[in-house]
């Protein structure tokens, strides 16, 4: 990236005695002159459009932004789908067809998101996401190729590092969201901190409505140069179009916030899709083949979700009847496990609430949420060294701040008072609750 050094102008210099309009007004031309400066001597050339743009960040710096943020945003909005190795091998060996056509070489990854909300994206860098939900939503192998391709595209074309770029000309944050959007059922998304934040703020972000015609049409050229149906691509704008005028609420929430359909999106497709050609490859056959078991799982998630609002609304039977038919659906599947745990746990059950969560734990042992839950469970019970190492486990993947609460808790009860101080100044930056009763506990400490 390129490290631009201030410049002498004339016009740029102030009065000796300057007044605060006229150094409103040197400040306003001086940011005018950096905006001229770095316009000028930062630009590059779009690997897939081939124009001029603006290009602050490497891609060395796209590829590590990518490779640091890709963990902690999957895990913030559900965690790895771990059930179904062949779906995810599957997906891989769609998307990297897809990706063998983009025009710029990148360390491309894709994962199946644990979320029913349908949805996909991507990071820079070439990480990317398709949820469990979107492929359920699909009839072919065609229609995953172009979602693929079409993230491919937002990460070829540098369109979330542009996104960046904007943020920082203009002082607005990373991408205008909050990670909070990002996690819908996540009871810790407003304490999430640091790089999960981050990467979510990029994955959930609307993308232009330039960027999304441009990562349809390269994305349509992929798919078509793997041998895939490109008319497909315009088939399936045309169901997103019809659910989203219908309002479908999970569509809104998830794939709608960051890939809002339009009918100018769908005809531009269709006259691509003719001038590419209709033959090509649908799969319809082999992709139903590998989805049956996301379908024939549906049910047990629905339950979960059900249990979740029962959760939220404080209706703890209802929602413990539900997570236990969930759970009788598919014993081994660990966010089940965990919101069982937090359930038993405010009914009062500890012992059962920790049986849940080292089962989850087991299943899913680099999930931040579930050794978080396991942590909170000890610190109520006073086992301090056991939610120190929880805590310490959760923070390694998702850094939240109740876990560093949860840390300056048990160093405070374990006689480690400047360390306790350490882990509470971390956890007071946060709003709410958890950043009042760190502040709280500072002045205790220091008083």
């Amino acid at each position: 990236m390129i490290n631009p050094t201030p410049v002498s102008h004339p016009y740029t210099r102030a009065p000796a005695a300057s007044s605060p309009a006229t150094m409103a007004g040197t400040l306003r031309t001086l940011s005018l002159w950096l905006l001229v400066l770095l316009t000028v001597t930062a630009c590059g050339v779009n690997p897939v459009t081939g124009q001029r743009e603006l290009s602050l960040i490497s891609e060395a710096e796209e590829i590590q932004l990518g490779r640091d943020n890709y963990e902690p945003t999957l895990q913030s909005q559900g965690g790895r789908y771990y059930l179904d190795p062949a779906l995810s091998d599957y997906v891989t060996s769609v998307t990297m067809k897809v990706a063998d056509h983009s025009d710029r070489d990148l360390p491309y990854e894709v994962v199946i998101i644990n979320s029913s909300v349908p949805n996909a994206w991507a990071l820079p860098g070439g990480k990317m996401a398709i949820n469990r939900g979107l492929l359920l939503e699909m009839e072919n192998e065609a229609q995953l190729a172009a979602v693929m391709g079409h993230e491919v595209v937002h990460a070829a074309a540098r369109h979330g590092a542009q996104r960046m770029q904007r943020g920082m000309l203009v002082n607005i944050g990373m991408a205008g969201v909050g990670a909070v959007l990002a996690v819908r059922d996540n009871p810790y998304a407003g304490l999430i901190l640091g790089g999960a934040a981050v990467g979510s703020q990029l994955a959930m972000a609307q993308y232009s409505r330039s960027h999304e015609l441009e990562a349809d049409e390269f994305g349509t050229r992929y798919m078509a140069k793997a041998g895939y149906d490109p008319m497909q691509a315009a088939d399936l704008q045309r169901v997103f179009l019809r659910l989203s005028e219908g309002r479908d609420t999970d569509f809104i929430s998830g794939l709608f916030q960051t890939h809002p359909p339009s009918r100018e999106r769908v005809e531009a497709n269709e006259r691509l899709a003719r001038r590419l050609g209709a033959e090509g490859r649908v799969g319809r056959e082999k992709y139903q083949e590998m989805i049956a078991g996301i379908r024939a799982q549906q049910p047990a998630y629905d339950l979960y979700e059900e249990a979740m609002r029962h959760h939220r609304g404080g209706e703890n039977d209802q929602a413990l009847s539900k997570i236990n038919q969930a759970v009788e659906k598919i014993p081994r599947e660990a966010a089940f496990l965990a919101l069982r745990g937090d359930i038993r746990q405010e009914r009062g059950d500890s012992r059962a609430a920790l049986t849940d969560y080292d089962r989850a734990v087991d299943l899913y042992p680099e999930m931040f949420s579930y050794t978080l839950g396991r942590g909170l469970v000890h610190r109520a019970n006073r086992n301090w060294a056991e939610a120190e190492r929880d805590f310490k486990r959760s923070i390694e993947s998702v850094p939240t701040s109740i876990a560093y609460l949860g840390l300056g808790d048990a160093a405070r009860e374990q006689g480690r008072r400047d360390e306790a101080r350490n882990y509470y100044q971390v956890a007071a930056q946060a709003q709410g609750d958890v950043g009042e009763s760190a502040r709280r506990r500072l002045q205790e400490l220091d008083g």
